[in-house]
């Protein structure tokens, strides 16, 4: 497994932004159903089909689509969202997610690709690892969150001479089991090894060891420091026969899903900080916000994920990418009126930050769109 490190999902959708369009977005949900055949074959293909012809779509999109629709969503369990993006008659994107669709689906031809679907579904890079260990060795795997591309794994070997200790007194009796413990500590070492390489080249916010008893307690206490710190026991034991898988990857995605909310509540806490701050690092209200992203200040934008469905933005094909009005194109060409979570999307993409979906309640109604930002810029943030 070579452990580099992955795009995110909003950087790879920076690249997508660049291109021109006009570009086919869908967003459906994609579950086959009690009928397979009819559901996900013809039915579903045959909608978004009659939906493209009806927004002007070239022949070419059409076409692409048509077939990207038609490959089956059998192998994930129901319900199942899918995301497709199409130009020039190529799918530029097309990912399945494990899940109920995260807001309304959509058919659009548009000049600009429409990802925030993706981003909901899958919402930064957040590596993790899981270990799943026995006292012969163990499996060392790659992952990341909200994606159910399977992750890369390397699978460790260890030495199985006199792999279980054996009953009864006597000298050459203990010479063995002592040997056998260090066997042990040998393999726990090797699959340590393969963690921390992992870490040190990922960084992921989280490790999972599962396993044997024994050989998870082994693996932890040879763990290097930035291995351990991010580190969590699962109490089960999958590589026996019988093990049961449902429950252990329901634990991993509980760890997973606690994880992910320390890093949102950490966020939220930074914002919080600057409240009432002199010169603040942050900015509310959706002016202020496209401000700061015209200038490329913002370090992480936050989205309340139900708020401004129904709101518009201009969408520039050079910088400030962005703009409430036509006042605010500083030079730039408008690309189209475009919902506004799918401008803010685009202008945090194009400018290298980070985009945080947060669900309803959690800001107030008007800061519904709030920003941390990469400096301050005053007392008031200028088009607050």
């Amino acid at each position: 497994m070579t452990a580099t490190a992955r795009k995110t999902p909003l950087s790879e959708c920076s690249a997508l932004f660049r291109q021109p369009g006009p570009w086919c977005s869908v967003y459906i949900d994609a579950s086959t159903g009690t009928v397979d055949s009819l559901r996900a074959h013809d039915v579903i293909p045959e909608n978004v089909h009659n939906e493209l012809q009806r927004a002007g779509a070239s022949k070419a999109d059409v076409k692409a689509v048509d077939q990207a629709l038609r490959e089956s969503s059998k192998g994930l369990p129901d319900p199942v969202s899918q995301v497709l993006l199409v130009r020039d008659g190529e799918v530029a994107l097309n990912e399945r997610f494990h899940g109920h669709l995260v807001m309304k689906s959509f058919v659009t031809v548009d000049t600009v690709p429409h990802l925030v679907p993706l981003l909901r579904h899958r919402p930064e890079q957040f590596p993790y690892v899981v270990a799943e260990v026995s006292r012969d060795g163990g499996e060392v795997r790659l992952a990341y969150a909200g994606t159910t591309a399977a992750g890369r794994s390397v699978e460790v070997e260890g030495s199985t001479e006199n792999l279980k200790k054996v009953p009864g007194g006597g000298w050459s009796q203990g010479g063995l089991q002592h040997r056998t413990e260090n066997i042990w500590k040998v393999n726990a070492s090797e699959v340590a090894a393969e963690i921390d390489r992992v870490v040190y080249e990922v960084h992921p916010k989280l490790v999972i060891i599962a396993g044997d008893v024994r050989a998870r307690q082994l693996v932890r206490d040879q763990l290097a420091k930035e291995s351990a710190v991010v580190a969590s026991v699962v109490e089960s034991h999958t590589r026996t026969g019988g093990a049961d898988h449902h429950e252990f990857n329901l634990q991993v995605e509980s760890l997973v899903a606690q994880k992910l909310a320390e890093v949102q509540e950490e966020l939220l806490n930074r914002l919080r900080m600057q409240e009432g701050q002199a010169n603040p690092r942050a900015a509310t209200g959706i002016g202020a916000v496209v401000t700061a992203l015209q200038q490329a200040q913002v370090d992480v934008l936050m989205i309340q994920a139900s708020e401004w469905q129904d709101s518009t933005l201009l969408a520039l094909d050079a910088e400030p990418w962005v703009a409430t009005s036509d006042g605010e194109r500083a030079g730039a060409g408008v690309l189209g009126e475009v919902p506004a979570q799918s401008a803010l999307v685009r202008a945090a993409a194009l400018t290298d930050c980070r985009v945080l979906f947060l669900p309803d309640g959690v800001l107030d109604k008007d800061e519904s769109v709030s920003a941390l930002l990469r400096w301050s810029t005053g007392p008031n943030v200028p088009g607050s």
